[in-house]
């Protein structure tokens, strides 16, 4: 008796493991994937359905006569069928499946067709209660517990009882393992193509919105771009150049120029942070500070509006985004440089009778840090060759491999082995100093510079 019920569950297992190629296959096929997208078709559907009843087919005809039953794994077809693609495919599986049995005859015949049947329309329910298909444990155990009933509809359905039950008593065992076995191994292949579908749904969905997301900041950097002048102002008797790198693909530098009458005004400034909020916020100060222009307005008198428009339209105190920013009027008649300051790194000063270079240190507080703030303003004359240097903090603070400052003094440096280049050749060798300070580290913040060298009386440059 041993022997025989190992017999039979080999053989029933050899069948087992040829079904296990053929969902390997299934679940790699077009039609098994639109299934899985939710994408059912009669045409995807009758393939499947076609296909897992010549599954059921094979478990028949593998099976093992015994005493007019038939040993088999035939219900594995149409109850994964049913758990994996719906009742239509499960149903349609396990009626090509139940017709087939009915043609082999036997006593067990009414019952076992019927109970293919089944397997397909239960499986198919199950799948409609979760949604989709199972965890591999409930299948697993679902298919066991069907192979129970199974047997038991058997004892109910079939005459004569004794011999049903001679049946049973032998078929129990190698049906409910093989077909428990079975199912564990389809289900394990289900389950993990459904994963690796999910996993490419999310990267793609990723990948996707990764795209629109770059999308958006190379249309956010073009629009920063606008903001920023399109030409370097030609005014008499200075020489002047600028550039902004930023470290993303938008940042929160900015620079400007404001043309009135004689005068012309430079603006350089840094927004905290980084990113879209940041370059947002610059256009806002941007557009903040050229409303606040006024030919009679002072200096200060311009911070100090641009601060109160900024933090009553952004409510920029509370959600703590803030600019820092230097401001300067030339005058091209008697050269003279009337500035404020709010936060800004100080500019720094080349006189060219000294050789010597001062720091402009006049300050203020960061624009939309707090209500009602009053600005300092200054003025001084420039001469011939004299060079101002404005700067964010993204060149004193970018650092090199060791985790060191660019700093104000290799700043200094720069600037003083320049000075006789044109204002433009003065910004690029600073530029370069900086680069190659930095040997290739990561830019971790944005970068933005402003030469402003004074011409000699002649209109040449002083060199």
């Amino acid at each position: 008796m041993l022997d025989s019920l190992i017999n039979d569950s080999m053989i029933l297992l050899q069948a087992v493991s040829v079904i296990v190629v053929a969902a390997l296959l299934i679940s790699r096929s077009r039609y098994f994937a639109e299934i899985m997208d939710e994408r059912a078709t009669w045409k995807n559907q009758l393939v499947l359905i076609l296909v897992f009843g010549i599954v059921s087919i094979y478990g028949s005809v593998i099976g093992i006569n015994v005493l007019g039953g038939i040993i088999n794994v035939r219900d594995l077809g149409p109850l994964v069928a049913g758990l994996s693609c719906g009742p239509v495919v499960g149903l349609g599986s396990g009626l090509i499946g139940a017709a087939f049995r009915f043609s082999q005859g036997g006593f067990t015949a009414p019952a076992c067709s019927f109970v293919v049947t089944l397997a397909g329309l239960l499986g198919g329910l199950v799948y409609l209660c979760k949604g989709r298909f199972p965890s591999v444990v409930f299948a697993t155990i679902f298919a066991v517990f069907f192979e129970l009933l199974h047997m038991m509809l058997t004892l109910v359905i079939s005459q004569p009882f004794d011999l049903a039950w001679s049946v049973v008593s032998q078929a129990l065992g190698p049906m409910v393992l093989a077909n428990g076995v079975g199912m564990l191994i389809f289900a394990s292949i289900i389950s993990n193509v459904i994963r690796e579908r999910e996993t490419k749904k999310e990267r793609d969905s990723y990948q996707l919105e990764l795209q629109k997301k770059q999308a958006e900041l190379v249309v956010a950097a073009d629009i920063q771009k606008s903001f920023l002048p399109g030409k370097i102002p030609d005014l008499d008797g200075f020489d002047i150049a600028a550039t902004t790198i930023p470290a993303k693909e938008v940042g929160g530098d900015f620079y400007d120029f404001i043309e009135q009458d004689d005068n012309l005004e430079c603006v350089i400034a840094d927004v905290s942070g980084k990113g879209v909020p940041a370059a947002l916020f610059m256009a806002l100060s941007r557009i903040i500070l050229r409303a606040c222009a006024a030919p009679q307005r002072r200096a200060s008198e311009r911070l100090r509006c641009a601060n109160k428009m900024i933090v009553d339209d952004s409510g920029s105190a509370t959600s703590g985004m803030f600019v820092t920013l230097f401001f300067a009027s030339l005058n091209r008649i008697d050269r003279s440089l009337v500035y404020a300051n709010a936060g800004h790194n100080p500019p720094l000063l080349f006189r060219a009778a000294s050789s010597s270079i001062e720091r402009m240190d006049v300050t203020g507080v960061a624009l939309g840090m707090m209500e009602d703030m009053e600005y300092e303003q200054r003025q001084l004359v420039l001469e011939s060759g004299d060079i101002l240097l404005l700067y964010t903090d993204g060149i004193v603070e970018a650092m090199n491999g060791k985790e060191e400052f660019f700093g104000e003094n290799r700043l200094r440096s720069s600037l003083a082995a320049a000075t006789e280049l044109s204002a433009q050749g003065i910004l690029d060798s600073i530029l370069r100093d900086l680069n190659r300070f930095s040997a290739g580290a990561e830019q971790s913040d944005d970068i933005t510079a402003m030469v402003i060298k004074v011409r000699g009386r002649s209109g040449s440059l002083n060199q």
